[in-house]
C-alpha cells in the first residue's frame, strides 16, 4: 500500500475551483486513456497532477505565482521535476476557467510526445 503525505491529503481536500474542475476532465482515464493521480509528492514537491506512466506533471497557477519570489520558486521546482524525468506542462487558473478545451487539448498534446531522456 502507497503512504500517504498528509499534506497531499489535506490539498486533495482543499482543492482550488480551477483544479477542481480540471480533475473533473481529466480523472478516471477520461483524458485519451490516460491515468493522473492529484495532489502526488515528488521529493519535497506536491505536484497538482501527474500521469506517472508518461511523467508529465501538471500544474495549475493562480495570480501568486506571477510574483518575483513565486517565479524563482516554481523555475526550482520544474528544474528539480525535469531532473527527476518529467515533462512539466502550466497552465494559469484563468486557463482553466475560459479555455478549458485548450487546455485539454494541450495536455492530450503533451501525452503523445515521448517523455524527455526516452
Amino acid at each position: 500500500m502507497r503512504k500517504v503525505n498528509p499534506r497531499a491529503k489535506e490539498l486533495r481536500q482543499q482543492m482550488p475551483e480551477a483544479e477542481r474542475l480540471l480533475w473533473t476532465h481529466i480523472r478516471r482515464r477520461q483524458l485519451d486513456g490516460h491515468k493522473f493521480r492529484r495532489q502526488h509528492a515528488i521529493g519535497p514537491y506536491i505536484v497538482d497532477f501527474i500521469c506517472l506512466d508518461r511523467k508529465l506533471v501538471i500544474e495549475l497557477d493562480g495570480g501568486q505565482h506571477g510574483e518575483a519570489d513565486a517565479r524563482a520558486y516554481d523555475a526550482r521546482r520544474t528544474e528539480f521535476l525535469e531532473q527527476e524525468g518529467f515533462d512539466v506542462i502550466r497552465f494559469w487558473n484563468i486557463d482553466v476557467f475560459e479555455t478549458l478545451d485548450g487546455v485539454l487539448e494541450r495536455i492530450a498534446e503533451a501525452l503523445r510526445v515521448p517523455p524527455h531522456g526516452d
